[in-house]
């Protein structure tokens, strides 16, 4: 499934030559790269030509092929992984990366007669809005999450840094052509901070594989055989609500049946969390990590529902992409989060069920896995 647009910010006729600037492109790990990839190729379909730079775990490399109407040219980087353990690591990181993704697209990019840039890796705004005179193309700026705002929502005390890039950054953000952002939650951030509302496009990244009927299921790991499984799939990290989960598990499997078991197919800070007090606590899971991506439409098939979580800080910085290939994978959601988010936006009106639980409301998520295992025994999931 495609991006679902309000419109498209660039017309063939005149913006011919596009450049799209990406972090990680597949079959490197993250939803962005991922999404941007599509993007690409939807765009060379429709008649573009279009460079789309981002990184690589592997070998750099620039291949060209002819889309469509188009032609599609990729430029990899390779890059050494984010070094999470450390701020200052992952700020000399991004500034390092984001030269590097910048000097590469330099040619392109005094070409090009559009420019789509993301929020990953953060902060490229910083670069491309003060070169704005150099760019002759529209400069778009596609907000998949808010940065600084997600570095501030994670933290416990107020930071005058954080408050001057913030500053900064909205000050950039004006001088943007245009704005792509991933919902309506995103919408009302994007005009708080006094962008008028139509600049901004509500452009929903959909679902990045299809459920064909075709589709091999992924088979449940053996320990998981015959129960009743509840997956958490992709990236589980800071913006992800942990506390209200962990409890609330703990609370199914000592004081309620004990039926459903959580599948975390997932990386990142959140689900090594969980998996540690899980294991502490002696209950049952089982971790593994995220499948490549032409396995996902059968991994999402698997469970008996999916998981989604979001801290209330960050509703409205970050959209859990995953939501959509969640939906259409046919199975129910449980959504750990707030109701301006998105994701109640999207999931609530899904046939297949939908089960939402405030963070904090650990008996609310407990008395939820007792619903979802109703279902299993009834055989409605």
């Amino acid at each position: 499934m495609m991006q679902l647009l309000e419109q498209s910010p660039f017309d063939p006729a005149k913006e011919q030559r596009i450049v799209i600037i990406a972090d990680w492109l597949p079959p490197d790990f993250g939803a962005v790269g991922q999404y941007m990839l599509m993007r690409a190729q939807a765009l060379a379909e429709q008649g573009h030509d279009v460079t789309l730079v981002g990184l690589s775990s592997a070998r750099g490399s620039t291949i060209r092929q002819l889309r469509g109407k188009g032609q599609l040219t990729e430029i990899r980087l390779n890059a050494r992984p984010v070094p999470r353990g450390s701020l200052v690591g992952r700020m000399l990181w991004t500034i390092a990366t984001n030269l590097r993704l910048i000097l590469a697209a330099f040619g392109p990019l005094r070409a090009a007669d559009g420019i789509l840039f993301t929020g990953s890796p953060p902060f490229l705004i910083h670069l491309l809005a003060p070169l704005k005179p150099l760019w002759r193309g529209k400069l778009v700026y596609r907000i998949t999450d808010f940065h600084p705002e997600c570095l501030i929502a994670a933290r416990d005390r107020p930071s005058r840094a954080l408050g001057f890039l913030l500053g900064l950054t909205n000050f950039w953000r004006r001088k943007v052509d245009g704005f792509e952002v991933l919902g309506e939650d995103q919408r009302r951030r994007l005009t708080q901070t006094g962008i008028p509302a139509d600049r901004i496009a509500l452009v929903r990244d959909g679902s990045p594989v299809s459920f064909a009927g075709d589709t091999q299921v992924e088979p449940l790991p053996a320990e998981l055989a015959g129960k009743c499984v509840l997956l958490y799939s992709g990236n589980y990290g800071v913006a992800h609500e942990v506390e209200t989960v962990a409890r609330g598990y703990e609370l199914h499997h000592k004081s309620g049946s004990g039926r459903v078991h959580l599948w975390l197919s997932a990386t990142g800070a959140g689900a090594e969390d969980l998996a540690a007090r899980f294991a502490a606590a002696g209950l049952p899971f089982h971790r593994s990590s995220p499948v490549p991506l032409e396995r996902l439409s059968g991994l999402l098939r698997a469970p008996v529902a999916h998981l989604v979580t979001l801290r209330d800080a960050f509703v409205g910085y970050v959209m859990p992409s995953k939501i959509y290939a969640c939906i259409e994978s046919g199975k129910p959601v449980l959504f750990v989060g707030s109701a301006a988010s998105d994701v109640d936006l999207l999931a609530a009106p899904a046939p297949a069920g939908y089960w939402r639980v405030p963070c904090g409301d650990a008996d609310g998520f407990a008395a939820a896995l007792e619903e979802m295992a109703d279902r299993c025994r009834a055989g409605t999931s």
